[in-house]
């Protein structure tokens, strides 16, 4: 797995500078199609198996990082001197042979619905058996109380006993609450997951629409369907959920049949805040579930560069990237293998080059620079929110995160998307740039989807970090007019598929250019005065303005 990095000397460097070559200039040069694309074709080979959490790929990988990382001379980011964070998680299978749910019509059943082709379902409380008999479902909309928007769909209903059926998303049909068609936390599954604990109820189950989750079907029974995984913690598992799950959209219209319900006209009912919990008369719901358990952990590899201004050097700008996948699937045409090429070996792959890039410019360096690879985070963003629960370095002492998950792999582009654009000064300084080279910053052409949510920025940005997420612009240059469509397609039937490969289409010029890009940002905000914050009346204002006062 060894291969040949280029170091620059501080001599070069300086040789480079004398000759009208700007250190940073020669640093982000050696950013390269051909540099990325090494890293990407070792890290998606059929070798490391598809990255799935504690197995042998994830070994293969986490090997990869640590060594290429001491080849470039990036330090250990581990206070005992070592690259890794341990992360203890609670493995979870799904006997798919013996999971069942039947829905009920006045006592009889009416449909007997078929694991991963209908449902998705898996214990909430860590029990290795759920066997539901004539459970009452529950309709409640949205499921969001948000107070701040005046806006509560429970409206004092007793859901202790009940299934909840969930509409996914938030609302949208008012661009003063809920900022309009941007998808926030409140429309996140995790959230009505949550949200159906707390409120004490027996089940939860989200209708799956392919517009309100943002992918089809496929998705939810791969990325669901497989081991899941938790971080392994102290929390008591009794006061959960029975289980968690979701349904597809024509057995939820089925459902809804039964109890004389239109499903279109509930899922539109939703978005009045004066909709009112709607019982499922007359329906209701068997679930048989068995799981096995396991002990496990998975990692997180570190490695970073000291600044060297004594007043900012234990300040720090954070680049993540995830470095698991999905592993090995059900095969599909004899492909069982998620390679995870574009998700996300192109992450790590970015964020290695610029840890070399960065290596060069160390003496010019004012603040640290940490390199976090993050694992599972295919499963909820575990690797992540670990680290955001156990930091190596305070969060208040972290001016920016910027992430890399899912690169530009298809060209240059005239443009650059940042989700979580103008919510933060990171926008500014990336907008900046990009002006430099005659590009232009675009915010998410897809904010229904909530993608700021769906990353591993998200676990930093709770604890307060200012954080950004480029994403792949879709402005093509010298490509024909409509490869904007072949793009999505691509995107569409690859996405946590074996078919995340790479392919005829990749190119990536674009990549280097937009790695450049982040690269001469990020080495600005390394050396600005001030530190990087959210813009007023942000979400995450306050909660960054608790760690900075709390900061050592």
């Amino acid at each position: 797995m060894n291969r040949i990095l280029l170091f620059l000397s501080p001599l070069f460097l300086f040789l480079a500078a004398s000759c009208g070559q700007p250190p940073v200039e020669q640093a982000a040069n050696s950013i390269t199609a051909e540099s990325l694309m090494s890293h990407i074709e070792v890290i998606s080979s059929d070798e490391f198996e598809g990255r799935a959490p504690a197995t042998e790929g994830e070994d293969l990988t986490v090997d990869y990082l640590v060594e290429t990382m001491e080849q470039m001379g990036v330090e250990p980011g581990m206070d005992d001197g070592s690259y890794v964070q341990q992360i203890p998680l609670l493995g979870q299978q799904i006997d798919g042979s013996s999971a069942a749910m039947n829905i009920r019509s006045n006592g009889q059943v009416a449909e007997q619905l078929g694991y991963r082709t209908d449902f998705m379902a898996w214990p909430s409380n860590e029990a290795e058996r759920v066997q539901l008999r004539n459970a009452e479902l529950l309709y409640v909309g949205y499921g969001i109380q948000a107070p701040e928007f005046d806006w509560d769909d429970y409206k004092g209903a007793d859901v202790e006993g009940k299934v909840l059926v969930f509409k996914n998303s938030d609302p949208s049909n008012d661009p003063e609450i809920f900022e309009g068609d941007s998808r926030l936390y409140y429309g996140r599954w995790s959230y009505k997951f949550e949200k159906a604990e707390e409120m004490g109820a027996l089940g939860a189950i989200i209708i799956h629409t392919t517009p309100t989750a943002g992918y089809g079907w496929s998705v939810i029974e791969n990325s669901w369907g497989r081991e899941r995984f938790s971080l392994k913690g102290d929390d008591d598992a009794g006061t959960k959920p029975e289980f968690n799950g979701w349904l597809t959209e024509e057995h939820s219209e089925n459902l809804f049949d039964l109890a004389g319900l239109n499903l279109e006209e509930m899922l539109e009912a939703a978005e009045n805040r004066n909709f009112e919990p709607m019982p499922l008369e007359g329906v209701t719901l068997d679930l048989t579930l068995n799981a096995t358990y396991s002990d496990m952990s998975t990692r997180n590899v570190l490695g970073q560069i000291r600044g060297s201004d004594p007043d900012l050097m234990d300040e720090y700008v954070v680049f993540t990237a995830h470095y698991d996948h999905l592993g090995v699937t059900t095969p599909v045409d004899g492909d069982s293998i998620n390679n995870g090429a574009l998700d996300n070996a192109a992450g790590i792959s970015a964020v290695l080059e610029m840890a070399n890039a960065y290596k060069q410019l160390e003496p010019e360096m004012r603040r640290s620079a940490l390199f976090l690879f993050v694992g599972a985070e295919e499963m909820g963003l575990l690797g992540s929110l670990y680290w955001s629960q156990n930091p190596t370095i305070h969060p208040g002492k972290i001016t920016a995160n910027i992430n890399m998950d899912g690169m530009q792999v298809y060209g240059e582009t005239e443009d650059v998307v940042l989700v979580g654009y103008g919510r933060n000064t990171i926008t500014d300084v990336i907008r900046q740039y990009a002006d430099q080279e005659g590009r232009v910053v675009k915010p998410d052409p897809n904010p229904g989807q909530g993608f700021f949510y769906r990353s591993d920025h998200f676990s930093l940005a709770r604890v307060g970090i200012p954080a950004i997420f480029p994403n792949p612009g879709r402005d093509y240059v010298n490509k024909p007019e409509d490869f904007i469509e072949t793009v999505d397609s691509l995107s569409a039937v690859n996405y946590h598929s074996v078919g995340d490969e790479i392919n005829e289409y990749w190119d990536l010029s674009g990549m280097e250019k937009d790695v450049r890009l982040f690269f001469r940002s990020s080495f600005h905000i390394l050396n600005a005065d001030e530190m990087m914050s959210w813009e007023e009346g942000d979400e995450f204002q306050a909660i960054r303005e608790e760690m900075l006062m709390q900061a050592p």
